[in-house]
């Protein structure tokens, strides 16, 4: 009896195993084909003063020189 037990084990891994190497195939096949533009704009990110990931770049603060020649 132990025998029957152990090929039926056996198989459920088996089976488990396949179903999970499936699922790894069909992700990667999707993932595939996804369409990316594959612009450099599209892959930049900028980082602002704070540590914040932005889109846009940040604006640049004014400096003390700016300022002055302003008033």
């Amino acid at each position: 009896m132990a025998r029957s037990q152990n090929s039926f084990i056996k198989n459920q891994k088996a089976q488990k195993k396949k179903k999970k190497r499936q699922e790894k195939l069909q992700k990667k096949i999707d993932k595939k084909d996804q369409e990316t533009s594959g612009k450099l704009d599209d892959m930049i990110a900028y980082v602002d003063e704070f540590g914040n990931i932005l889109d846009e770049p940040p604006e640049e603060p004014k400096t003390k020189k700016e300022d002055k020649k302003s008033d």
